[in-house]
């Protein structure tokens, strides 16, 4: 019942949250074939993050004297009705609700997201740790990304080890199956 309710305000806190207004449901058929949710996956709720991936110039593996800014990790917050917190995102990758449940998972596919944004992306999860909203998840979907690509700044020997932080936001929508 409290996933129905909190499923039900989603809805209508995304297009206050989100820079791009979403949809209820998601259309799975309107989605790059990678980054559908798999047959018989049910949406279970909606969330819009907002907050920063983190990138660091390091040198390039097998290529002395190349650099590159690496992703390192994201935090962000989990914007539910009302533009009210209702969990968090992070490194793992996790996503923590407020009531303590929590769950992991592994990147299945991705796909582009536009210029500028990272890619949408599927993510296969892990089984949840504790009872609450995020009990059940099976699938986790990015969508309308915006922003968080790799810093355009120069990333070179003298600026080896530094690190920048570049905003993002994107819809996580979850799946129980």
């Amino acid at each position: 019942m409290k996933n129905a309710l909190l499923l039900a305000g989603l809805a209508a806190a995304v297009s206050a949250c989100s820079t791009t207004p979403a949809p209820t449901m998601v259309d799975n058929m309107a989605l790059p074939d990678a980054v559908r949710a798999p047959a018989g996956a049910k949406q279970t709720m909606w969330t819009v993050g907002r907050g920063e991936l983190t990138y660091e110039c390091r040198e390039k593996k097998d290529m002395a004297g190349q650099f590159e800014w690496a992703f390192v990790g994201p935090v962000a917050t989990l914007y539910g009705p009302g533009d009210k917190a209702v969990g968090k995102y992070y490194a793992g990758p996790t996503w923590e609700a407020n009531d303590g449940s929590k769950v992991t998972g592994k990147q299945v596919a991705v796909a582009p997201g536009g210029a500028g944004n990272i890619p949408l992306q599927l993510v296969k999860a892990d089984p949840a740790m504790g009872t609450g909203a995020m009990q059940g998840v099976a699938y986790i979907q990015r969508l309308n990304t915006k922003g968080g690509v790799a810093p355009s700044a120069a990333c070179t020997a003298a600026a080896k080890g530094q690190r920048q932080q570049v905003a993002y936001a994107a819809d996580y929508v979850f799946y129980g199956m």
